[in-house]
């Protein structure tokens, strides 16, 4: 395949020396033989003339444009087959003039290029003493990021990275350059966040309102680590269970738990983690000096106030952190500007595991979790995988509670947003990675997760309800539009506004996109 005249960035084609390292992304290890992940052609844009230059082609020859910044989508949706392109954002916007931090009536705001990485992104927040609600994965860049929601550990407290959106700057099909608000297209501004990502015009910058660490004085986080055992588990599960079922739990607190097989790099996780092990468990290092590290349990609390009258109850820390074998900082729960807890919220490595993976990650809008026996079914199902020595099998599971009428989360469900599923009450991320040989291993304990899970007679939600920055499964999106959107009228009026942003088909560059509307 030929490449564009005109563009002045990278471009790769398919045979070339760098194409197969540039091609690569996330989903590569384990949708790579599966899916045709091999564009026709790669473009990593300079320039915003040399994207409408690729559009301009792509519509000429009538075929697609996949659009990419970090690639860490996990079905591979950001990219393509051959004919089509990607668009690689990467590298594109990275200058001075792509991220600006600006002041007006005491209110906070950032404009920002989709080019940054995640914790790139929080550290320049940092720096300014600004933070804004956002995931935990370090090489996410925010291009995609923003378009699927953001979801993260202030998802109570603060809701979602795209509720803090007020403006995006787009290139649309035919080469035009537009800033889309609320006010001026609030059906595409509603689309863009939470629609159907990537698919209806490429974004380039985006304005956010950001929160300042002086008006939230006092907040307050804990990042604990226990070695895995079931018992301890089943108590943290049961202390988010008891915070997710209570519909009146206040807004201040939020909090995860997450489980991690044995080989997990946890020092990426964790800074400072190593002397602390070398010192109180030497029989973790081999005679190299290496250690093998063991399984875990990660819990990530925070209360932050919004009122002067706000006090924190310092005995839902001590319940949390009861038998912990460590703590991140100087003091049990430290003090700190929110800017700093973010950062510490954030997971350093760039994959969990290096290895494929099945995953899942399910929502409900329960609140009858205790009743229903969820504490222990979950416990038992993450224990049959992590347990068992030399399975061949690692799990990284995430556990977050999201829901309550004073959630942020909640209240802003009609913001001018489309995220689904704003009633979710916890999130339950299980994602097992595997060799070649334990594929169907991993399989198998997840197709259990499904039939007991979810369904009329699940245990945890009786709806499947799926998150787009979390897809698994029928890489159709029509075919399973109700696991992603809340009701027929939504994704309707997604496919129309698909068919009127994309007329042509560029932005359709895989089945995993809202069908244009016919």
């Amino acid at each position: 395949m030929a490449t564009i005249e005109g563009v002045s960035g990278n471009q790769y084609v398919p045979g070339t020396k760098d194409y197969n390292d540039v091609k690569y992304q996330y989903a590569t290890s384990t949708y790579g033989k599966e899916r045709d992940l091999n564009p026709g052609l790669i473009v990593q844009p300079k320039t915003k003339e040399d994207i409408v230059l690729a559009l301009r082609y792509a519509k000429e020859r009538k075929i697609a444009v996949a659009v990419k910044t970090g690639g860490h989508q996990y079905s591979g949706a950001s990219s393509t087959s051959a004919p089509n392109i990607q668009l690689d954002l990467e590298e594109s916007f990275r200058g001075p003039e792509d991220r600006t931090i600006f002041q007006k009536d005491g209110k906070a705001y950032a404009r920002t290029s989709v080019s940054w990485s995640l914790g790139e992104f929080n550290a320049w927040l940092t720096e300014n003493k600004l933070f804004v609600p956002h995931g935990q994965c370090t090489e996410v860049h925010i291009g995609g990021h923003v378009q699927t929601g953001g979801y993260g550990q202030l998802a109570r407290s603060f809701g979602l990275f795209g509720d803090h959106v007020l403006s995006l700057e787009t290139i649309d099909t035919d080469g035009n350059f537009k800033e889309i608000t609320k006010a001026t297209d609030p059906d595409l501004f509603w689309a863009f966040l939470g629609g159907s990502p990537g698919n209806l015009g490429v974004i380039t910058h985006f304005t956010i309102q950001a929160h300042r660490d002086q008006d939230y004085n006092g907040s307050r986080g804990m990042k604990a680590l226990y070695f895995y055992d079931t018992q301890t588990l089943k108590r943290l599960v049961d202390i988010l269970v008891e915070m997710s079922d209570n519909d009146d739990f206040p807004r201040n607190y939020d909090l995860c738990v997450s489980v991690l097989s044995s080989a997990f790099p946890l020092l990426d996780l964790c800074p400072g983690l190593d002397e602390w092990m070398a010192r109180e468990h030497p029989e973790l290092y081999g005679k190299n000096g290496l250690i093998a590290w063991p399984r875990t349990i990660i819990v990530y609390a925070q209360w932050v106030p919004f009122e002067a009258g706000d006090v924190c109850d310092m005995s839902w820390f001590d319940r949390i952190k009861e038998g912990s074998d460590w703590i991140l900082g100087d003091s049990d729960v430290e003090q700190k500007p929110m800017s700093q807890l973010t950062g510490d919220w954030i997971f350093r490595n760039v994959r969990e595991f290096e290895h494929p993976y099945v995953k899942r990650t399910y929502t409900t809008n329960s609140r009858t979790l205790a009743k229903d026996g969820w504490a222990d079914w979950v416990v038992d199902r993450i224990d049959a995988i992590v347990k068992p020595e030399h399975n061949r099998c690692w799990l990284s599971a995430q556990l977050q509670c999201f829901g309550g009428k004073n959630s942020m989360f909640t209240r802003n469900a009609d913001n001018g947003t489309s995220y689904s599923w704003r009633d979710t009450s916890i999130g339950c991320t299980m994602d097992c990675f595997h060799t070649e040989e334990t594929k169907t291993r991993a399989e198998d304990w997840q197709k259990v997760n499904d039939e007991e899970a979810i369904g009329p007679n699940g245990v945890f939600s009786k709806t499947d309800r799926r998150v787009l920055w979390g897809s698994y499964g029928d890489w159709n999106l029509d075919a399973v539009w109700n696991c992603y959107y809340e009701d027929r009228a939504k994704y309707e009026k997604l496919q129309q506004i698909r068919k009127a942003a994309d007329p042509y088909g560029i932005f359709t560059p895989n089945p995993f996109c809202v069908k244009r509307a016919d």
